[in-house]
Formats: structure tokens, sequence, C-alpha cells
């Protein structure tokens, strides 16, 4: 076992009557199981960590994290296990993890189980978002426990397992910094690179390339959420992968109508995760990353700071170079369009979908039409119709591509309304809507007919919308 101080040998609770919810079959086919296989007497197990192959280890990792701004300095899996890595098809290296087998000990307070509502939300959420293109962890699977677990009432158990390039979170450096080792720090920044930033082990400075690195894919992964009006919900720093993919998805959700104060998550009463904060905090956790490793940037603690000071100030510039890209790509706009165009364009369109509580996924979608020449189903998505057509106006006089936003913008995502009715159901024994949401949104930029419903706004009598963690 490579670092062997962060992780410890653990097991799963045994299943004795497990039952497979879904299970991810292309995905599967990619890490060379047979799906048949999976779904059988033998192959269950497997999934649950009931049954471990010859030589793998099940360890329960552990990482520090600021939770809402306040820093934990032991937290790690209390009801997770990595069991073990896998070479897939493409001959890359990928972690295969459980949440929801039970306690281990990072569990404090915890239960350690997961129930079936949350898994299946994780599943359908990760799933949509590798279908957009978005870097995630993905889901293999959700295998029911059969075991009643006490949250506000009593729920059925489950366990997801899902597959990531690793599970290394900027929590895991705090853990290794905490710990006051700067040989198990070294280490695990060497593990990092040499599991994910091969190219900064040639650089004069490998640990300042590394941290480059993340720091540039974080720029570039939280810009694609707000572009498509993804909000986590619980941007903790043991909620950010070093490896630049979405992970841990707890309170997250879709924006409905556009309001950069969108906060969905039950327990962030303050709104530190709302959408508009998410590069905000974004760079606030690559921070707390920068000090982790200030040792191994430079012996002298001055030259460290000013380094690390030195690639944080890179992270606003990549941040608004890739939304910017992106919000012209939306928009239908030729990439060599002038800034100065552009921008005021963008912020002019956002306040009037701000000020009209437009649904954002949807008008993007209707934009299209306008690009075509059809503007009512984009102009009466506005309760006063006359602030559209001075804008599209303007707009439209630079030539948009419709076909090129017909790529970008989805016509499905997980609504969440639509969530809450496939979870509901499930929970409930149904997962008949499951099936036909998870149809949808993981092929989400094929408009076409029989599917409008997922494609809709939620009615008003959805109200409000909370979305919970799960434990």
């Amino acid at each position: 076992m490579e670092l062997p101080e962060m992780a410890i040998p653990w097991k799963a609770e045994v299943v004795p009557d497990p039952r497979l919810l879904v299970l991810n079959e292309p995905l599967a086919a990619e890490l060379g199981f047979d799906p048949e296989f999976l779904e059988g007497p033998e192959g269950l197990p497997l999934l649950i960590g009931n049954a471990v192959p010859d030589g793998a280890t099940p360890v329960a990792q552990a990482y520090s994290g600021h939770q809402f701004g306040w820093f934990a300095p032991r937290l790690g899996d209390g009801r997770a296990l990595l069991l073990g890595e896998i070479l897939n098809a493409d001959g890359r290296l990928c972690d295969v993890h459980l949440k929801g087998s039970g306690r281990t000990p990072f569990a404090r307070g915890g239960d350690g189980f997961a129930v079936v509502g949350p898994m299946l939300r994780e599943y359908v959420v990760s799933e949509a978002m590798h279908a957009l293109g978005i870097p995630t962890t993905r889901s293999l699977a959700v295998v029911a426990t059969e075991r009643s677990v006490q949250r506000e009432t009593a729920l059925p158990g489950a366990v997801l397992t899902r597959v990531a390039s690793s599970h290394l979170r900027v929590g895991s450096f705090q853990y290794a910094r905490v710990a006051g080792d700067s040989g198990l720090l070294r280490r695990l920044a060497d593990h990092a690179i040499a599991r994910h930033y091969p190219a900064a082990a040639e650089a004069d400075n490998p640990y300042l390339a590394m941290f480059e690195a993340v720091t540039a894919a974080q720029a570039s992964l939280v810009a694609q959420w707000m572009l498509v009006g993804f909000i986590h919900g619980v941007m903790n720093t043991d909620n950010m992968a070093i490896s630049g993919e979405t992970i841990d998805y707890g309170p997250c959700a879709f924006m409905d109508e556009f309001d950069p104060a969108t906060v969905y998550s039950s327990i962030d009463e303050n709104g530190r995760y709302a959408y508009a904060n998410q590069p905000v905090v974004a760079e606030w956790n690559l921070t707390r990353l920068a000090e982790a490793l200030l040792p191994l940037f430079d012996d002298d603690e001055e030259r460290a700071v000013a380094l690390a000071q030195d690639a944080l100030g890179a992270f606003r510039q990549q941040y608004s170079a890739a939304w910017l890209a992106g919000m012209k790509a939306k928009l239908g706009l030729d990439s060599s369009l002038a800034n100065d165009v552009a921008s005021p364009l963008i912020d002019e369109l956002l306040a009037l979908l701000q000020e009209g509580r437009v649904d954002y996924t949807s008008f993007f979608r209707r934009l299209g039409a306008a690009a075509r020449g059809k503007d009512e189903p984009a102009r009466n998505m506005f309760p006063e119709p006359d602030a559209f057509p001075a804008w599209a106006e303007r707009w439209q006089a630079l030539h948009p591509d419709a076909d090129m936003m017909d790529r970008v913008n989805p016509a499905y995502v997980p609504r969440n309304h639509l969530v809450e009715e496939a979870l509901d159901a499930a929970t409930d024994g149904d997962l008949e809507p499951l099936r036909r949401l998870l149809e949808v949104v993981t092929d989400p930029y094929n408009e076409r007919p029989g599917v409008e419903r997922y494609a809709a706004a939620a009615p008003e009598s959805f109200g409000p919308y909370r979305t919970f963690c799960g434990t």
C-alpha cells in the first residue's frame, strides 16, 4: 500500500440480501467487467465490497478539510471505502470506491450508511455531467441493502459504487501537512504527480508545476459548472479533487430560474456555496492547497509564499477566459470576437434573465431557434417580452451559429422536480421513472419528440427547492 499513513485497511458491512437497483453497463464494459456477471450472485458482492479480489485491500482514506470555512484536521472516509484500483480500456488507472458501506474509524458520530435517494441522485447527476462533457467521477452501480436507515424517518439503505481518476483531495494534502511529516507530504505530492500530472515531474519545480496544473484544471471545471447552471452545494476542501473531476455529489442541483444567489443546499444557511460564489470558493480552496504545499515549493518560506501567490494569480484569468469562451459558444458567437464586444452583450443578457426570472437551461436552448430567425420561443420566456428584442437585434447582427449553439446548450439536464420524482418513486420500489430520466439526461443535446416534459421547467406547485446531503 502506498502512503499507509493516510489509509486504514477496513471492510464493508456485510449485506445479507443485496439487490441491484441500477448498473452502468457501458461503464462496466469500459472497466473490463461483464455486466451480466456483475448482476449475478458472484458479481453483486464485488460491487458492495462483500467479496474482494485476491490481493486487494480495501481502505478508508484519511483527509482533513475546511467545511463551510471551518477546519477539521481529521475527517476521512466515515462511510466510504476505496476498494482498489483498476485499469480501464484506455489503460488509465481508476479508483473503485464505495459510499454507504458502513462505519469506519473516521465515522465520528455517523452511522456509516447511505439511503436510496441520495445514492441515486449521485448516480443520475454524475452520469448527466459525464454526458455533458464535464469532468466527473462516474457511477457504476447502486445496490439496495434492504437495511432500514434512520434519517428524519426510516429509509431504505443503499450503497453507491463509483469510479474516479483518484480520490486525492485538497484535504488529503491538508492532512499530510497537519501531520507535520514533510516526507509524507512529499511522497503524497509525488504520487499525485505520477497519477495525474506526469509532465510536472520534468519541471524545474515539480511541486509548483503540479499546483499550477491543479489550478488550471479547477478553473476550467468550475467554468463548465457555471455554464450549465450546476451548483455543487458543498464545496468544502475535502470535496475538491486534485484530478479536476467533480466529486462528492451531495446537495447538488441544476439552477432553474437564473439567479446568481441561488442556493439549494439545506445546510448552506449563509449562501457560502451559492451559484455565483463557486469561482470564489474554488480560488479559496486552492489557496488552502497552496498553504499545504508551501514546504515543497521552496525551503525559504518567503520565496515559497511568493511562488504560491504568483501561481494563484493565474486562477482568475484562467477561469474568466474559460467562462467567456464558453459563453461565446452558448451564444453562437465566433471565438475570435473581441471580448470588449462580447462581454457587455453577455452581461446585459444575464441581467435580463435575472430580472425576468427566466429558466436558464430552456432559454439558451430556445435561443438556438432565435438564431434561425424564430424569436418567439425565447422572447415569450420573459414576463415583459419587449425587453428581449433590443438585445436580440444586436446579438443577431453578429451572425450567431445556431448549430454550434445546439452542440453546447443542452436540451435536457436533471431537472430538480424530475429528479425528486424519480428518487421518491425509487425509494418506494418503482424504478421506471429513474430509468426514463437516465435515458434522457445521458443524451442531453439530442432534442427529440416524446420527452418534452424533461425539457420543461418545474411547475409552480413544486415550490422552493431544498436538497440534503443524506448523512
